[in-house]
């Protein structure tokens, strides 16, 4: 199975079989299931089909424009190239793509239609993932307003930043949340973090970010802890900690938290899915979210 498959009408399958020989795609004859059985394994999707079915398909199935695939409608006359759902997720560039075969691409984000690079754009462009997501939206409305400076710390440091910044790391699957008590010292967050891994089965470079209570600013052991193992680590407010549902009991209530690991791993992940629960290593618990 490749990443990309074009779902067609069966009067226009030759048309979809030389679309997807151009893309290396698999091809799907449309039906009922065609698109949720697409969802499910493939992140790039060509619709060769009317826009209307197209919609009407893929609208029961949209849950996060972050996991979403990528969905083109090409014309069935093979004029244009329409991305509809994940412009900014691939679509844009599959739409592209379709491009070496005559087929126009359709572009409607406004960053790219007014010739301005989004959040999105810059970070693959630059091998990063975006660690706020819910940021992305103010920051590429205020590209389209003006210049927004883009600030590089490629050294250890801390960034405390609004909600209308976005920030990007270094790509990874994985999210560590981090608690500790007070006075922790450096060693004994990496030896706490680097068993943890282990036990998952997970590497280091497959982090994507650490994170914990805005609480713990203050932890100097903490902060070189995370920087000794060469990773970035956020600090998480109140609101977004508490947000989380944790199913672990945690002492943290005692400072009026849920909990620190399991949410703060949960808050910044991509899917959401909590793969290593909340484990305590001497005066250290780490979590880890996918």
């Amino acid at each position: 199975m490749t990443g990309t498959v074009v779902i067609a009408l069966e009067r226009f399958l030759p048309d979809a079989h030389q679309i997807a020989d151009a893309l290396g795609a698999d091809v799907a004859v449309y039906g009922p299931d065609a698109f949720r059985e697409a969802f499910a394994g493939y992140s790039r999707i060509v619709a060769l089909i009317s826009a209307g079915i197209a919609v009407r398909g893929i609208a029961p199935l949209l849950v996060d424009k972050w996991r979403d695939p990528a969905v083109v409608v090409v014309s069935p006359d093979l004029r244009y190239a329409i991305p509809i759902v994940g412009g900014h997720h691939g679509g844009n560039d599959l739409a592209r793509e379709l491009g070496m075969l005559g087929i126009e691409p359709v572009i409607t984000t406004a960053t790219e239609r007014y010739g301005r690079e989004s959040v999105e754009g810059l970070a693959v462009r630059r091998g990063y993932d975006i660690v706020n997501r819910d940021s992305t939206r103010a920051v590429n409305a205020a590209i389209l307003d003006g210049d927004v400076p883009l600030y590089a710390i490629m050294g250890p440091g801390i960034v405390v930043a609004g909600p209308g910044v976005s920030f990007l790391a270094r790509k990874g699957v994985y999210t560590v949340g981090v608690g500790c008590r007070k006075g922790v010292s450096a060693e004994d967050v990496t030896v706490a973090i680097e068993a943890a891994l282990r036990e998952a089965g997970i590497l280091p470079d497959e982090v994507l970010v650490y994170a914990t209570t805005a609480k713990k600013r203050g932890e100097a052991g903490l902060i070189q802890g995370i920087s000794d193992l060469g990773g970035n680590l956020v600090f998480l407010d109140d609101d977004t900690i508490n947000a989380l549902e944790v199913k672990t009991p945690s002492r943290a209530s005692l400072i009026g938290l849920v909990g620190v690991a399991e949410p703060a791993a949960l808050a910044v992940s991509k899917h959401k899915d909590l793969v290593f629960a909340k484990q305590a290593y001497g005066s250290v618990t780490v979590a880890i979210a996918r």
